[in-house]
């Protein structure tokens, strides 16, 4: 099955401007990027990176570049290739186990929601599909879904429903996590804290 995990290689992860400088983000940014294909198995399936511009490292697997908005990629493969798997690429926590459990649930479009209702992964084995990751998008996309005649099923997982995007969401890294963004951030200074109140992550030269 081809799974497509589109990067943001231009300006990656902008509500950590404040945490992270540009360049800081680009990296963490990539090693969450390997975190996802760590977790793919390649040797069954067909992983295909999808980024905004050029990568300036081998993923070591398919890699190309669209200027395309996401919806517009994601949709040109649905219209040409079923099945096909979407997972994002800033999803640290994730393992192989929560992969295969994606793949293996059946329905025309399977949907693993985000903790802020996005849609951090789906399959889709329907091309009368289309994504639309605007908004509230997993509930959008079971309305298309149920608007076109077509089965959802739910994938609820922690792992899958953690994509980082805020400052907060860093202990969730250095807690669940062993993988490489968790040592992107050990190795940067980053550490959690419990100054008397509820843990947070608090880097060593703040």
């Amino acid at each position: 099955m081809k799974i497509l995990i589109p990067f943001d290689g231009r300006n990656p992860k902008t509500r950590l401007s404040q945490t992270l400088s540009p360049e800081e983000r680009s990296e963490f940014s990539a090693a969450m990027l390997e975190d996802v294909l760590d977790a793919i198995p390649s040797d069954s399936l067909d992983p295909e990176v999808v980024t905004t511009e050029p990568f300036d490292r081998d993923p070591g697997v398919e890699t190309s570049t669209s200027s395309e908005p996401l919806n517009s990629v994601v949709n040109s493969y649905i219209d040409s290739t079923v099945p096909v798997a979407v997972v994002m690429a800033d999803l640290p926590l994730i393992r192989t186990e929560q992969v295969e459990r994606l793949l293996e649930t059946p329905g025309d479009v399977v949907l693993a929601p985000g903790i802020g209702g996005g849609t951090n992964a789906l399959v889709v084995r329907n091309q009368s599909f289309s994504v639309d990751y605007h908004g509230v998008s997993v509930r959008d996309h079971q309305r298309i879904a149920r608007n076109r005649g077509l089965s959802t099923t739910k994938v609820d997982s922690y792992r899958l429903g953690l994509d980082v995007d805020e400052p907060s969401d860093l202990i969730e890294v250095l807690l669940h996590s062993s993988g490489r963004a968790a040592d992107w951030l050990e190795s940067n200074g980053f550490e959690i804290v419990e100054p008397g109140g509820r843990p947070t992550v608090a880097r060593e030269s703040d």
